[in-house]
């Protein structure tokens, strides 16, 4: 066979990569081979589904993860029976970025400063092939593409490039070689050719794989005759399925273990959830809710869904359609009995099991969410700073099935006090007469708190629940209820505070003030007509001057920029532009107007008490520019 050799360099992202790895900036080395192995175990997985539809590419030996090692050579090899690449996916896969997020780990490690990395990291962004590079000198990758009869060698030393020749392979699969550091007792890495080390990494961190990892080990089948062994494959994982296992038998540790193969995380899970469906279908599930939010949970490239088997055989690592994309973060096994082994993605879609599985998993997770929030408020609250805002995304849901719950669940930043709050306390909390919830939405946290909209609330104690995540312009724009009491926006509409009496008392003595200053509103509302529908005296304002506010239905800014930033155009919706009629400055403003209509001041101040509004509002005005000039003329005039 003649042999061709390629050489191809890394891209940049996975040269800089590499030199971190060739550095050992890792505190625990270990992590290379539960990378290795579970890349064995996804390959195998691979096999396995296509092998549902494509029987010729069964073959007779059993699909498995060999741990082959040469202390004289220094070499361990880490092979699989498994689908196996072409050259090509040789290429993609480990000479590119791909998808393995090799820039978001990048970043993370610049943000470090050079510091020690914590082993979470391989496995969070994706690059765990690369980690290999910290106790190996050298690395060849053997595969052979399954239904091919051509294997490819990929080679490299970590310098920055890599080769590629044809090469041989018994049977489809990938082998992984290393070319070993020397070992250091003192400061690492360990010596991986070692059994009792295999044995110990093995059993830490892929115990739970679902194939087995072997290893040839020297036994002695005489106890009588110490000299005398033989060379035995030893299993070294347990390969046990803990989902099928009653809950009682299984220690938490054994959960957490679990929970880390799946998923990477090197935090411990929040909650362990499981799950037993029995009656008119059996399945098994394990839900997990992990302890923090993960760095790509906004990302449409997510990966989200939970592993599918079927009585135990692997059938999809992602079954979008057994969680809602609201409960993205959740993360787990489900293993369906009843459902059929050749079913296809597309039927899936619509297999009814799967939609009594999904209904039966959210009922679930919320039930646990309900319990933490009741008896772990701390800890609840901690949960919802990271996964709130995707909790809500529910509450848009079309069928609407499970927005009470969510409701019940939802807790927010209020002007009672420092905590968050629930909808239900809130309700305990509300004033004799109140009808409706009142809340209040911003761009941010801070803004919201100290808008001039809450004043007339404080004053008459009333709360307001504050609101300042993206989702909340869009679920709350649905006016939603609570327990048949609607939530209602301070800032949009007219606000009727107080008992009846003191509604009719304000409202005839705001109609005395809107007589009284009818003429000086008319002549700013001409001033700044193209930016405000209206301009009329407030109710809502004790100590500002002026406040921004819409109609009922109008869109917020908001809503209108997020609109804006899809690509889809907004209608504009002109705002009301609210004057405190108590405030010095108004009525100062208003004495010069009955002094001289024509004051040139009276524009002037009509374009600052706008700008003043929209600062209060969002912190930044439409026109830094002319705000600037109209502030520098105010401030320059001396009559």
């Amino acid at each position: 066979m003649s042999e061709t050799v390629e050489r191809h360099e890394f891209q940049a992202e996975v040269k800089q990569l590499l030199d971190l790895m060739v550095h050992s900036l890792y505190s625990d080395k270990d992590v290379f081979l539960r990378e290795l192995v579970s890349n064995a175990s996804d390959a195998l997985d691979k096999l396995r589904f296509e092998r549902l539809t494509q029987p010729e590419l069964g073959g007779a030996a059993p699909l498995e993860i060999r741990l082959e090692r040469d202390a004289d050579k220094r070499t361990l090899t880490v092979a699989d029976n498994g689908i196996g690449m072409t050259r090509e996916e040789l290429v993609k896969n480990i000479g590119t970025i791909a998808k393995s997020g090799t820039k978001e780990f990048l970043s993370s490690v610049k943000e470090r400063g050079g510091k020690e990395l914590p082993p979470e990291l391989i496995g969070q962004f994706g690059v765990g092939f690369y980690s290999a590079f910290m106790v190996a000198n050298k690395i060849v990758v053997v595969s052979r593409r399954a239904g091919s009869e051509r294997a490819t060698r990929w080679e490299s030393t970590g310098d920055g490039s890599y080769t590629l020749t044809d090469s041989e392979r018994a049977e489809s699969g990938t082998s992984v070689t290393l070319e070993l550091k020397p070992a250091d007792a003192e400061h690492g890495p360990r010596d991986y050719t070692d059994e009792h080390v295999l044995r110990s990494i093995v059993k830490r961190y892929s115990d739970f794989v679902a194939y087995p990892v072997k290893l040839a080990v020297w036994k002695t089948p005489d106890p009588a005759k110490p000299s005398e062994k033989v060379l035995e494959d030893a299993t070294l994982n347990s390969m046990k399925a803990i989902w099928d296992r009653p809950k009682s038998e299984v220690s938490d540790e054994e959960y957490q273990a679990f929970y880390r193969h799946l998923t990477h995380d090197w935090n411990d899970a929040l909650r362990t959830i499981p799950v037993r469906l029995e009656g008119t279908l059996e399945a098994y599930a394990l839900l997990y809710l992990p302890a923090k939010a993960p760095f790509d949970l906004y990302s449409p490239e997510m990966k989200r869904g939970v592993q599918l088997y079927v009585k135990r055989v692997f059938v999809l690592d992602e079954c979008k359609d057994l969680v809602p994309s609201w409960l993205r973060f959740v993360r787990g096994v489900v293993d369906a009995h009843d459902l059929s082994l050749n079913v296809s993605r597309e039927i899936l879609q619509k297999d009814r099991q799967i939609q009594i599985i999904k209904k039966q998993l959210v009922k679930r997770v919320l039930a646990t969410l309900e319990e933490m929030r009741r008896d772990k408020p701390d800890e609840y609250a901690g949960f919802w700073e990271d996964f709130g805002p995707v909790l809500k995304e529910g509450l848009l849901e079309p069928d609407g099935a499970d927005r009470e719950k969510l409701l019940e669940l939802l807790i927010a930043k209020t002007t009672h006090g420092e905590e968050r709050t629930s909808l239900e306390a809130y309700v305990t909390r509300m004033k004799e007469g109140q009808e409706s919830i009142y809340f209040l939405t911003g761009p941010t946290p801070e803004s919201v708190a100290k808008s001039p909209l809450l004043e007339a609330f404080a004053a008459k104690g009333y709360e307001v629940l504050l609101f300042s995540d993206p989702v909340d312009e869009i679920w709350l724009d649905h006016a939603p209820k609570f327990k048949g009491k609607p939530l209602v926006s301070i800032g949009r509409g007219e606000v009727e505070l107080g008992t009846e009496a003191e509604r009719q008392r304000e409202t005839a003595e705001l109609a005395a003030k809107q007589e009284e200053f009818a003429d000086f509103l008319q002549a700013l509302r001409v001033h700044v007509q193209d930016e405000v529908k209206e301009v009329r005296l407030s109710t809502r304002l004790t100590s500002s001057p002026a406040c921004l506010v819409g109609d009922e239905h109008d869109m917020t800014p908001r809503m209108q920029r997020m609109l804006e930033q899809l690509g889809q155009k907004a209608p504009k919706a002109l705002r009301i532009l609210e004057l405190n009629p108590n405030h010095g400055l108004i009525q100062k403003l208003e004495g010069v107007f009955k002094a001289n209509k024509s004051d040139p001041r009276v524009e002037l101040y009509a374009k600052l008490l706008l700008g003043q509004a929209h600062l209060a509002e969002s912190g930044q005005v439409p026109d830094p520019i002319g705000f600037s000039k109209v502030l520098a003329d105010v401030m320059t005039r001396t009559d």
